[in-house]
Order: structure tokens, then sequence, then C-alpha cells
């Protein structure tokens, strides 16, 4: 009989977490949740799995902490997901940033190379690290132009990826996910502004939704889906790195016009664009290639744009509905 298998995850109060964790709990999984105490009173959007996971405490800027944690858990898999996510706040904290990301990267690596242990570790890349590319959509392959300090972190821990994988034979794979969005992303992400707001007005409590730019391009993927690849590529002979994306690139514009579809409304009505909203243009499409995780993994995205969009959208109105009643 197999021992059951065990996984540690930081970032188990977030949106990726908490679809991770539910995942490898259908799967029998003995699930860890790195935090930075375990006496936390909020287990974030993982507080419903709070009696059916086990929690550790870390944190990612203090890298012997991270160690005691893999020394402790013993994990044969380990999901490195927690980071700073907000972009524009990297321009604030560029040595914070670079530090949360690719430091903890490094600790976590050396760490499982230090302990030879067999453990297979996932690193959340993203697809912020092609930044200005020439080329779209974006692969593996596509030569990297990162534009943020976000992106300069998120692109130092995909090489280390690479590099100790290959110089020390780690199982250790890097998954480079494109915008993937829930209900249970924040409300300052733009998906859930948009979401949010077209269920408000939905209910008439609010008038209009300002946005920035309505022809910036994005490729916007389930995030329970992009878990799935995250742990697909776990479960392969040989580690590498993929990108998990739809493929499909849409506006905010047409996110915005399909959240109102979705209550039966015009967009055009109660769309505004707020100058002091809207960015640079970019000169390249953020859209991935998802055709070797596809081929390799056998990964299929299960929400198509459409009905992650109608998700959202319903989630918004029942959260709204559920506040006015209490």
């Amino acid at each position: 009989m197999s021992p059951e298998p065990s996984a540690l995850i930081t970032g188990l109060t977030g949106q990726d977490g908490s679809f991770l964790a539910e995942l490898l709990l259908e799967k029998h999984y003995r699930v860890i949740g790195l935090v930075r105490d375990e006496r936390a009173p909020s287990l974030g959007c993982s507080e419903h799995l709070r009696e059916r996971v086990e929690l550790v405490s870390g944190d990612l800027r203090e890298p012997a902490t991270l160690r005691a944690a893999i020394e402790r858990t013993s994990a044969s898999e380990i999901y490195h997901l927690a980071a700073p996510s907000f972009v524009p706040a990297s321009w604030q904290r560029p040595g914070e940033t670079l530090g949360a990301i690719a430091g903890s990267t490094a600790a976590i690596l050396e760490t499982v190379r230090d302990l030879d242990s067999d453990a297979r570790v996932f690193v959340a890349s993203s697809g912020a690290i092609f930044g200005d590319a020439r080329e779209s959509p974006q692969n593996e392959d596509t030569p990297c132009w990162p534009q943020t300090p976000y992106a300069i972190a998120k692109l130092a821990a995909h090489q280390l990826v690479g590099a100790l994988r290959e110089h020390d034979g780690l199982h250790v794979s890097s998954g480079i996910a494109f915008n993937h969005e829930s209900e249970r992303r924040p409300e300052h992400f733009v998906t859930r502004r948009i979401t949010r707001a077209v269920a408000a007005i939905a209910l008439k409590r609010e008038q209009e939704l300002a946005l920035g730019a309505l022809d910036a391009v994005r490729d916007w993927s389930f995030a329970g889906d992009v878990m799935h690849g995250a742990w697909l590529m776990l479960q392969q002979d040989r580690p590498g790195d993929y990108v998990l994306a739809s493929g499909v690139p849409h506006t905010v514009a047409d996110l915005a016009r399909t959240a109102f579809a979705c209550v039966d409304l015009d967009a055009e009505r109660y769309l505004r664009v707020d100058s002091s909203l809207v960015r640079a243009p970019e000169s390249t499409p953020s859209v991935g290639d998802p055709g070797k995780a596809r081929e390799r993994l056998g990964w299929q995205p299960s929400l198509s744009f459409e009905q992650l969009v109608e998700r959202m959208v319903r989630a918004d109105l029942r959260a709204l509905q559920g506040a006015a009643a209490n």
C-alpha cells in the first residue's frame, strides 16, 4: 500500500491556494498550509477548509522559517504559490518584492536540495515575465522582456527553477500562469471590480462602471483550472516548465460586455472611461500558448471565458444580496 501523499502549500489563504487545497483534499492528500501564524484568525479564501488542513508557520522573507517548515512537514509535494501579486504595488517596494518572490524560491529549492529530499516542487511563475515580448502568443521558449519589478522577480524565480533543476537534478517545475480569475479574486483586481460593479448595477445600488483602457488585452482562465495544471505537472516523471493559459485573447471591454450580458444589461449604458486609470498601451498582447501543457499533460480548461465571467457575476450577486439580508 503506497503512503498517503502529502502537500505543503505556500499561499494557502489566497485564491489559488484555496482551489489547490480543495483539489488535493479530493485526491486524499494530507494538506499543510504555510501561514505566518498558525493561530491566524482567518485563513482567507481557505477558511472553509480550516478543519481539513494542517498549518505550519513560515515567512517568505525569512529563509530559516521556510527551511524549518519543510523539515517539519516532510511533504512529498511542495506548491510554492505565495507572492505579492498586485503588480502596481511592486513599484513602491521593489526590494521587498524581489526578496519575497525570488528569495523565497531560492530558499525552498536550496532546502529541498540540502535535505536530499525526493519532494517534487511546483513554483508559480507568471505570464508577466514575457513583458514586452516580440511575439504573441507567448510560449515556453519566448524571450523575456519583463517591464515591472514584479515581473523581474518572477523571472528570477523562474530562471532559478531551471538552473537548479539542471545543476542539482531537482524535480522542480515552473508554471507560467497567465491571468487566472475566480469569485475569490480580491476586489482591487480589474476582473472583480467589473463583476462586482455589474452585480451592484443590476441590483440598482450603483449607476456606472468606470474603467481604464478598454482595449487592453489579456488571456483570462479559471484559477481552479490553472491549479489542476500545477498538480498535473508534479505527476510527470520528468519536470519541466509549462504555460498555463487559455490561448484566447480578450479585451477589458469584452469582459465588461460579457458581464453585463449575464444580467441582461447593455454595457454601453453604464461603461465610462476614467482617464486616471488608463495605463500606457502595451506593444505586445499578453496571450499564452498552452500547446505544450495540452499535449504533454493532457490539460484541458473546464470553464470557457464566458462561463468564468458568469460564475463571477453570479457569485457577486449572491454576496451583495446576502450582505443586504444581514
